[in-house]
């Protein structure tokens, strides 16, 4: 089926966001719960340290609004250790057929949670923020968004949300009572330089799970929503049910105006580098795509005393402008980096599944498909690393396999073009 990437609006500013209200906002949307329940039941082996698990999914009501619970429970078998879930997460990852994007979005939502509570705690890490970690919820929580945000087609969608609340007063946890938002919470919030504001109830609104997806996933974040014409609106309901304040996430999926390319602010990082090796400059390169570049380019110059030397440029959120201009000072020893804020114009794209016969067995290939306002095709581009498997698997040379994949999108979308 075609899934056409769109514009998607978390509105987070009411009720906060926890991993459950997520991910059951996205089965509202229409994600396929097959898919979310097989990836989840995955977890239910005993070296994974969890035993029998029951999922619940349900619509409730939450003030006067009616929206999807997922309640996932589990026998706990054995102790996990922090590097553990993480190994779990990566590892679950690995058996299910995603997306390049879904997998690195999984894989930065468990690193950044865990590290998050890790940089709050001493080297033993805190055992009770082990086991609130370590509850089958949180890795539900990332297994399942990543396969509904694969299935509804939005790792290739312009995500925006309204800054999050995150409620106020205190609550009890492992470390005792603390105030809202919680220690760990906070320093997602900050480490991404992701708004927030309090209120505006009493009560923990955001969890840490919830903001860890929040930030790994958003492109802007605006006090009011962008220009959209709304789609389909899903609404994820939290377990409690608090009095005068509807407990639920909203998620508005739409797409921009057909007269209008999707625009985006973004952040251009710039660095000149003459005495770093090019091992250093390649490591960099990894490093900056890991930690949320949107592209990264070596630009050949010469620089002072006409040295040969390299630009490092940079594409990337404007929040996250400051911590990948850190990136470049600490792995290269620059003394500055350049920045410019700038409005991007984007062609909208549409990702397609399509099945290739190889050798008898039908291999699936994700296909991405840019097109302009009007429909026009503009190109479309398969998947490398979906390729990159096929040939490793058939032996096949991957330009065949490249011009295979694009016949047979050319074949799905009835276009001659």
């Amino acid at each position: 089926m075609t899934q056409f990437s769109k514009l998607l609006v978390i509105d987070c500013q009411t009720s906060g966001v926890a991993g459950d209200m997520f991910l059951g906002s996205l089965i509202d949307l229409g994600a396929n719960v097959d898919k979310i329940i097989s990836a989840i039941e995955m977890l239910e082996k005993p070296k994974y340290g969890y035993g029998k698990i029951k999922i619940d999914i349900k619509k409730v009501a939450r003030g006067e609004f009616k929206g999807t619970n997922i309640d996932v429970t589990s026998e706990k078998v054995t102790k996990t250790q922090r590097h553990e879930i993480v190994n779990i997460i990566e590892d679950i990852l690995d058996k299910i057929v995603l997306s390049v994007d879904a997998r690195q979005f999984a894989s930065k939502v468990i690193h950044t949670l865990v590290d998050a509570e890790a940089n709050l705690h001493d080297n033993s890490f805190d055992n009770g923020a082990l086991d609130e970690i370590a509850m089958v919820d949180t890795a539900t929580e990332i297994i399942g968004t990543a396969v509904a945000l694969e299935d509804l087609g939005l790792f290739s969608a312009r995500i925006y949300s309204t800054p999050v609340a995150v409620g106020g007063g205190v609550f009890k946890m492992s470390h005792g009572m603390v105030s809202s938002p919680a220690p760990a919470t906070l320093a997602i919030l900050q480490s991404k330089n992701f708004p927030f504001k309090g209120g505006p109830i009493e009560a923990e609104l955001a969890t840490p799970t919830g903001v860890s997806i929040l930030v790994n996933l958003v492109d802007e974040v605006n006090r009011f929503y962008p220009t959209i014409t709304p789609l389909k609106v899903g609404y994820g309901a939290g377990t409690k049910d608090f009095p005068g304040l509807p407990n639920v996430l909203r998620l508005t999926l739409g797409q921009a105006l057909d007269d209008e390319l999707v625009k985006d602010q973004i952040a251009v990082l710039e660095t000149n580098i003459d005495d770093a090796p090019g091992e250093i400059i390649g490591y960099t390169l990894d490093r900056l795509l890991a930690e949320g570049a949107k592209d990264v380019s070596i630009i050949p110059t010469l620089t002072k005393k006409n040295r040969p030397g390299q630009i490092i440029k940079v594409i990337a959120d404007q929040k996250d402008a400051q911590h990948l201009s850190q990136v470049l000072i600490k792995e290269t020893g620059t003394l500055g980096v350049r920045a410019y804020f700038c409005e991007r114009h984007i062609i909208a794209r549409e990702v397609l599944s399509v099945d290739l016969l190889i050798n008898g067995h039908k291999e699936p290939v994700k296909i991405k498909v840019s097109k302009s306002a009007s429909g026009e095709i503009i190109r479309i581009k398969p998947e490398y690393e979906d390729l990159k498997r096929l040939a490793e698997k058939t032996d096949k040379p991957l330009r065949e396999l490249f011009e295979l994949a694009i016949d047979k999108a050319r074949e799905n979308l009835g276009s001659t073009k």
